[in-house]
């Protein structure tokens, strides 16, 4: 069989590289000009600094086989992200941690009277079944934690208030009620010491591997494919007929600074007077280096128009309902497989995107080898 993947980045090239391995012909196009997806890294000309073009990415999984998968392609380094936040004309540490909340109410609470505190005094317990993001944060951390940390950040990163957003999307940050600051609690942490790029590479050096750059997909593209595997926009794939999902994009703001310029890799920005949602100093994303200047970028959020790079999926009613639509016209095509963050439309991180990629392989090779037809998703998208 001769294999069409559309997009070079994770889910595109760890397919490809899993059936190439098969004995299958893989055509891998990409309209970007590079290889790596919104993962690509690069050395800034003129810092030397390693930047992550498409904004920060910081490695982290309880998944062994994903953590041993990108292990074998590059040479990764321990890196645990301790993200701050100014709130107010201050600097807190984030996530929410007991040095957080007695900075914050200027007080030296142990762990057992921070959590009594917040549990007794701050949370919302008329809460019991938190729907919204606000409903969420209300329950856990109270009115003025929320309104310190969540409400305008989130509002400028969503572009729409924390009560039309699922509480699903804060149940990824913890509270924690001790000194801890890892913004992660996985097993596994770290960060590629020549950066991202490099492991795409690895994986797509493949002699059953065609890679082409700058090629726009179309339909008239997968003629003389036995498959495709398409890990871009789902609603694109269709060409729009149903309309646009809808996406949050990022445009961002480059800093030059001699010296370092805010002691920190990610710098958020809570009050909603700062139009911007956070600011990244990339040469703290690998302690191990040395530079005398520094590079930074601001990150503003924003709908995502027609031409934009798609980051965030919105997933509200609308798009959901859309999305089913979508789902249901996908499972009436023929020779597709949809993959990755835009092709189900669900927001992934790394290691998750690579271990659905893989599963994603396995899986079709099974299928095929059975005399099964291919599905067009291999993994639950609602």
């Amino acid at each position: 069989m001769k294999i069409l993947i559309v997009g070079a980045g994770f889910s595109g090239a760890v397919i490809g590289r899993e059936l190439a391995e098969s004995g299958y012909s893989i055509d891998i196009i990409d309209s970007r000009e590079h290889i790596g997806g919104n993962c690509y890294t690069e050395r800034d000309d003129d810092t030397n600094v390693m930047v992550h073009k498409y904004g920060p990415h910081i490695f982290h999984t309880d998944n062994e086989e994903v953590w041993n998968y990108v292990n074998a392609h590059t040479e990764f380094k321990p890196y645990v992200n301790r993200v701050k936040s100014t709130s107010k004309g201050a600097v807190y540490s984030l996530p929410i941690n007991l040095h957080t909340i007695n900075q914050f109410f200027n007080k030296t609470m142990s762990p057992a009277e921070a959590e009594k505190f917040i549990l007794e005094e701050q949370a919302d317990t008329s809460i019991v079944e938190p729907v919204t993001f606000e409903d969420q944060a209300m329950r856990f951390v109270g009115k003025d934690l929320y309104q310190a940390f969540f409400e305008g950040y989130t509002k400028k990163q969503w572009g729409c208030d924390p009560s039309e957003l699922p509480a699903s999307i804060l149940k990824r940050l913890p509270v924690r009620f001790n000194y801890n600051d890892n913004y992660f609690f996985h097993k596994y942490q770290g960060m590629p010491v020549e950066g991202y790029t490099p492991i795409i590479e690895s994986i797509l050096n493949h002699e059953k591997i065609n890679v082409k750059l700058g090629v726009e997909f179309s339909q008239d593209t997968v003629f003389g494919y036995d498959h495709i595997f398409f890990s871009g926009p789902l609603d694109g794939y269709f060409s729009y007929q149903l309309g646009r999902l809808g996406y949050r994009t990022l445009d961002f703001e480059r800093i030059d600074y001699e010296g370092d310029y805010q002691g920190c890799a990610v710098m958020n920005y809570g009050d909603l007077d700062v139009p911007y949602t956070r600011i990244a100093e990339h040469k703290h994303f690998t302690p191990w280096e040395s530079h005398e200047k520094s590079v930074c970028f601001k990150e503003f959020s924003r709908s995502c128009a027609e031409n934009d790079i798609p980051y965030y999926p919105i997933r509200l009613v609308e798009e959901k309902e859309m999305l089913a639509r979508y789902i249901d016209l996908a499972h009436s095509t023929k020779g597709v497989t949809f993959v990755g963050r835009l092709g189900t439309y669900r927001y992934l991180d790394m290691d998750v995107t690579i271990a659905e990629a893989l599963k994603t392989a396995k899986q079709f090779l099974q299928d095929v080898s059975g005399g099964v037809s291919p599905k067009p998703f291999y993994v639950e998208v609602l």
